[in-house]
């Protein structure tokens, strides 16, 4: 036990370092998968292979290639990110993809007749989009959005390659240092309560939206 307080204030202090990392992935990610996904049904073509071949990539590479990518292959070339930065910028870039696809199927979930009676209404199309499909989609995205933000918790785990003192690291540098496991089933239980906690608050959240059952 004395051991374990004793290592404890760092494990805590890479936490926190994870859920920076996991709350601006979010912020950034899921309003750009929207923006994204508005383009994958756009009719504008040009547009939608652009950004069908994004996705495809994003989703196509390792999460973990396209972090040593940003940060140590960008350089080469003159864009040069911080370790933080370039973490964000990856996840982010990354996660974007993987949104726009689940709300690209909750978008095209919705009938027709819903755009047909709101251009009845004479409500814009950004009117349409934003009071009649997207409280819907929302909705109906929520399950495979909470799949996606729990699998961001562990991939968080991926920016220690780029030398970023997160949960995962923290334990790595206990266990080499003290030769024990102790650290990294501490750092288990410690992904173990963060994907607990969020898992309780996407079902609230589900739950919430439940009302059109």
């Amino acid at each position: 036990m004395h051991y374990i307080l004793e290592i404890l204030p760092s494990l805590l202090s890479g936490a926190g370092m994870t859920l920076q990392i996991f709350l601006w992935t979010l912020i950034g990610s899921l309003p750009l998968g929207l923006i994204l996904s508005l383009g994958l049904i756009s009719k504008i073509k040009p547009l939608q292979w652009l950004i069908n071949f994004y996705v495809w990539l994003m989703r196509g590479t390792p999460l973990l290639l396209q972090l040593i990518f940003v940060f140590y292959g960008l350089p080469l070339i003159g864009v040069v990110f911080p370790r933080y930065e370039a973490a964000l910028f990856a996840f982010i870039l990354n996660y974007a993809a993987y949104f726009a696809e689940i709300f690209r199927g909750g978008l095209q979930s919705i009938d027709n007749g819903q755009y047909e009676s709101a251009r009845v209404l004479r409500l814009s199309y950004s009117q349409t989009i934003r009071k009649i499909v997207i409280p819907q989609v929302v909705k109906i995205v929520i399950p495979s959005v909470g799949n996606e933000v729990i699998n961001l918790i562990k991939d968080s785990s991926l920016v220690y390659v780029i030398g970023i003192g997160d949960l995962l690291r923290a334990g790595n540098v206990a266990t080499a240092r003290d030769v024990t496991l102790v650290p990294l089933v501490l750092v288990a239980v410690l992904y173990l309560l963060l994907t607990a906690v969020t898992t309780f608050i996407l079902r609230k959240v589900e739950k919430r939206y439940s009302y059109w059952k």
